[in-house]
């Protein structure tokens, strides 16, 4: 054998070897380029495996992200506001005597808010004037003699203070500073005293603005004038766009008996929903009217639970032969709370980007999938972590050089392979940088 010519390697300073790296890097950064290498997996279960999981990730990406949650789309809320108007009138003969309730009368509040109560039944109590007066002959309340009343006491749920005397004919009760005579509401009229109410009618309008796109409307849709408002009650088949609903519908609606929630009163809520997709013309955006009873379960018989229904005390104060007094009602009735709910959505290039992106992101999950089941749980598992992995060695050639050891790399011809093949065999040789030749 006979050794090739040697060259021997040149060492630069680490100042300048450090120099000629921050150079290279800058330059490689700026003007190459990098891919990884890929291998090719001739593997039918993996491959197959693979496509469904892409399909998989397409569909979701397709169908969720884009048709179901329309992530192509910006959104925006609405700056909403309502206002009602009742109409009806009632009539009860209540112990002979005869009234007439028009709205004035049973909605509270009657400026038209959002949220109001409608009146369905009452106790009312007349020419309540201050005074002393005995209190209502209840266990909590009766007495033998003064000493068991206790001067200045007054009961949470009593009408007024306590004088410390026991008063009475043949039932007697303690002696209270009240109003007097004090309320006795322990029997609730029923059936409701005003069953009429079933027929009123409630108006709503209700305004939306979506100020991102600057679009307004009003439940007042396309097609609806005056002498529609006239003519139209609310129906969900036939009139879904009618502002107009009569109380008993919107009950039934609820899921209520119109005459059970009349007697003790309830809470029924009227969901406005504006769902608009404005990518099309802004008349298609409508709004859709649901109703839930708040009120409890409607098919609850368990008469003895705490706090049925709801209700509410007010009074009117007058003044006769220059004495004030005042007619106390306890109301029961219908709360009824108007909820707008609302989204807008249009055609928006930076959620579209953002969701493309994200659904390339996600692709990468069908590789992550297959190189596990190829590395970890194929038979042939050292096979494609060979093929997938390439191991590499760094010579420090600059440092060996600084301990006196020389590395040498022969090139030699194999002459014994005939004159077809040709092979060089790379030999090391390490010795002492002294004794170091380019002959040998």
């Amino acid at each position: 054998m006979h050794a090739s010519t040697m060259e021997r390697p040149s060492c630069l300073p680490r100042s300048s070897k450090m120099n000629s790296y921050i150079t290279n890097a800058i330059s490689d950064f700026f003007f190459k380029y990098e891919t990884p290498r890929q291998v090719l997996v001739q593997n039918r279960r993996v491959g197959v495996v693979c496509r469904l999981i892409q399909l998989g990730v397409l569909a979701y990406i397709i169908g969720w992200v884009f048709i179901y949650e329309k992530g192509y789309q910006s959104t925006d809320t609405a700056v909403s506001s309502v206002f009602t108007k009742m109409k009806g009138v009632g009539y009860t003969k209540v112990d002979g005597e005869e009234r007439v309730w028009d709205m004035v009368d049973y909605v509270f509040p009657e400026q038209g808010d959002s949220s109001f109560v409608v009146m369905t039944n009452y106790i009312i109590t007349k020419g309540q004037k201050m005074g002393k007066c005995p209190e209502l002959a209840e266990p909590r309340y009766l007495c033998n003699s003064d000493s068991d009343c206790e001067r200045g006491i007054i009961e949470r749920t009593g009408h007024g203070h306590m004088t410390g005397k026991c008063v009475g004919n043949t039932t007697k009760t303690c002696e209270v500073v009240a109003w007097c005579p004090v309320e006795d509401d322990r029997k609730i009229p029923d059936p409701a005293l005003l069953m009429s109410a079933e027929n009123h009618t409630l108006f709503i309008k209700n305004s939306v603005t979506f100020p991102a796109y600057g679009v307004k409307r009003s439940n007042l849709v396309e097609g609806i004038d005056n002498q529609y408002i006239k003519s139209c009650v609310y129906d969900p088949t036939t009139s879904p766009l009618c502002p107009i609903f009569r109380l008993g519908d919107l009950v039934q609606l609820s899921g209520f008996n119109f005459a059970t929630i009349a007697k003790m009163g309830g809470a029924i809520g009227i969901v406005i929903d504006w769902t608009c997709n404005l990518d099309y013309d802004q008349s298609k955006c409508k709004p859709i009217y649901t109703f839930h009873g708040l009120y409890g379960n409607p098919n609850e018989t368990d008469m003895a639970r705490a706090s049925v229904g709801y209700n509410f005390r007010y009074a009117k104060h007058y003044m006769e032969d220059k004495q004030e007094k005042r007619t106390l009602l306890k109301v029961f009735g219908i709360r009824f709370d108007i909820i707008v709910r609302s989204v807008a959505r249009k055609f928006d290039i930076i959620p579209t980007l953002t969701a493309i992106g994200s659904g390339v992101g996600i692709f990468g999950v069908a590789t992550v999938v297959c190189d596990l089941i190829l590395l970890y749980l194929l038979p042939k598992r050292e096979f494609y972590n060979n093929m997938k992995f390439k191991v590499t060695e760094t010579v420090e050639q600059c440092d060996n050089l600084r301990l006196g050891i020389n590395t040498f790399i022969y090139y030699i011809p194999d002459v014994y392979a005939g004159p077809q093949v040709s092979a060089n065999i790379i030999l090391q040789h390490k010795e002492p940088l002294d004794e170091f030749s380019s002959e040998k």
